[in-house]
């Protein structure tokens, strides 16, 4: 089984951070892929590089296990991160975009109503980072965060973007990038010290939260993750949760009745996160202030539906 660590030349932001990996002992040409790719290899991990947007190469797990033979085990994608506010930032988060219609084309890749199973590394490497980003100062001119579930490439296995963000001036640093290759070095293993983020049946701690509601960074959700021992799953932002507000449509507050994608949204996240984590004991976490009554009501109700199980903050303790 091997790790799958996928980079683009066309950003300096996914480009950089390979480098300094790459950079970094043990290193070796990889299995030959496919025409404008590039591989590297150490241990059970393979460095990709291919010079198309990151987004754009739909099934690269089940592609290299196909051309190559061995099985991907999970896939962790490098890039840039853009945001209206500029800040600073180094992100952690899932990929899908369970929300939209199968009439609707996604804007930054992906399947309509796909969400790719969560890496199970995403908790405890966004802990990881906060502490390798404090330790080369970084913090506080960087936000270390999550970000909700958005985006492609399509995957099947499980699947996480690391980015830096949030300008031009902040994709090149190298410092940024070095935080970064450290990260996918230490949380791998590579160095030499236990790998960081394994999921197992055995794990003491099993339960895994699955945000429902909130903005796009996800803040009442980073608040519990920021715990020591707190796995993540799939996290729906409100924009993931389209709903239509039933005193415009006048049905009744009845989750059955109340349109919008959010249902399959909120089923496509749940399935993928119980696929990412055998064994685990999922638990939903809303964003209660986040949501109108109507809105809590009917999410509430369905999820009840589903049997699946409401979390509150102490439950993840």
């Amino acid at each position: 089984m091997v790790t799958l660590v996928v980079a683009t030349t066309t950003d300096p932001a996914s480009l950089n951070p390979a480098n300094a990996l790459l950079a970094m002992p043990g290193w070796h040409p990889g299995p030959s892929f496919q025409e404008g790719f590039k591989s590297f290899a150490n241990q059970g991990v393979r460095v990709l590089l291919h010079d198309k947007g990151i987004v754009e190469e739909d099934h690269l797990d089940q592609r290299w296990e196909e051309v190559t033979g061995e099985p991907v085990h999970e896939v962790i994608f490098l890039s840039k991160h853009t945001a209206v506010s500029n800040r600073p930032a180094l992100t952690v988060h899932p990929i899908g975009v369970p929300h939209l219609r199968e009439d609707e084309i996604p804007p930054q890749g992906g399947k309509p109503g796909w969400a790719a199973p969560p890496n199970p590394r995403i908790g405890p490497w966004l802990r990881l980072l906060k502490n390798i980003a404090r330790s080369h100062n970084l913090v506080p001119e960087f936000e270390i965060t999550l970000e909700g579930t958005h985006h492609g490439p399509v995957t099947h296995k499980p699947t996480m973007f690391i980015e830096i963000g949030s300008t031009e001036e902040y994709w090149k640093r190298q410092d940024a990038a070095h935080v970064i290759a450290l990260l996918v070095w230490e949380g791998l293993g590579l160095g030499g010290g236990a790998a960081v983020g394994n999921w197992s049946r055995e794990n003491d701690k099993k339960r895994v939260l699955l945000g429902i509601g909130g903005g796009h960074y996800a803040p009442r959700h980073m608040d519990i993750v920021l715990k020591d021992g707190v796995w993540v799953g799939h996290l729906l932002s409100g924009y993931s949760l389209p709903m239509e507000d039933p005193s415009l449509s006048k049905v009744e507050e009845h989750a059955k009745e109340i349109g919008g994608t959010w249902r399959e949204s909120i089923k496509a996240a749940f399935e993928a996160t119980r696929l990412a984590f055998p064994g685990g004991e999922i638990l939903a976490h809303l964003d209660q202030k986040s949501f109108k009554g109507w809105q809590k009501n009917a999410i509430t109700a369905f999820l009840g539906e589903q049997n699946i199980t409401i979390g509150k903050p102490n439950d993840f303790n």
